[in-house]
This record gives C-alpha cells, sequence and structure tokens, in this order.
C-alpha cells in the first residue's frame, strides 16, 4: 500500500477507536499557549498535511506557516476556530490525552498509543532520513 494511503487507514482506525469520546472545549488544544502542549507530528503527517493546507489555501506567513498571535493559535484554523485540514489533521490533533474528554469510560490508550507507533514506524519506512517527530508548530515553520 502506498504510504499516504496506509497513513489514513491509520487515521481512520484512531477516529473509529476514539469515536465514542468527545471533547467538550473542542478547539482548545489548537491554542498551543492555554494548554502548554502541542502535537508532534512525523515527517508523513508533516507530508499530508502540507498537501492538505495547500488545497485548502492556507495562507502562509513569510514563506512558512507560523502559530498565530501570542495564544500561538495553530494555523491550520480558519474563521470561526474550525480546523481547515480537518481530514488530514495529524495523529496528535486526534487523540484525546487531556482532563477534558468525555466518553464511556476510560480511553484505550494502549490501542491508541499501538496506532501512535504504526504511524511512526511507517514514518520512518517512508522517510527514513529524517530526524523524527517534532513539534507542530516548529515543523511548519520551519519546512514550509
Amino acid at each position: 500500500m502506498e504510504p499516504r494511503a496506509e497513513l489514513r487507514a491509520l487515521y481512520q482506525q484512531v477516529d473509529a477507536l476514539l469515536a465514542p469520546w468527545t471533547c467538550p472545549a473542542s478547539g482548545d488544544c489548537c491554542h498551543f499557549a492555554r494548554t502548554g502542549r502541542e502535537p508532534y507530528v512525523h515527517a508523513i503527517e508533516l507530508d499530508e498535511l502540507r498537501r492538505a493546507a495547500r488545497a485548502a489555501n492556507v495562507p502562509k506567513r513569510k514563506g512558512a506557516l507560523a502559530v498565530i498571535a501570542d495564544d500561538r493559535r495553530c494555523p491550520m484554523l480558519g474563521e470561526g476556530g474550525r480546523c481547515r485540514v480537518y481530514a488530514s489533521r495529524p495523529f496528535g490533533c486526534r487523540t484525546y490525552f487531556c482532563e477534558k474528554v468525555e466518553g464511556p469510560g476510560k480511553l484505550p490508550r494502549a490501542a491508541v498509543a499501538e496506532l501512535g507507533r504504526r504511524i511512526a514506524d511507517l514514518s520512518e519506512r517512508a522517510y527514513p532520513r529524517d530526524p523524527g517527530p517534532r513539534a507542530l508548530s516548529r515543523a511548519l515553520s520551519n519546512s514550509w
């Protein structure tokens, strides 16, 4: 299977696994300064994100996609706080590793972590010279 297709299949598995859970503060995690956290992306995810951002005409700033303003808002957020690349959002944006998540019980953290390892392995196979995951803001500002 082609690497991007394999990535999308893994994303579908993550989404299906976490379908019973939601976040009432959805979108807060896209403001990195609010949470003090941000997703880390692998090279294959960054490639998928770049393609989606180009297709969605996400504007660049000085040749890069940098976080916006003091709250370090993700540049993928559009008007009204909606993600412009939702279908291609990285693994870290799909998971609920925060205290605000609501659902039918405990999150299946081990199963989610295994899917994360599979994405890391896929990225390593597809991009063997890539140094590994890095913060989304750094990845977008350095390599757009």
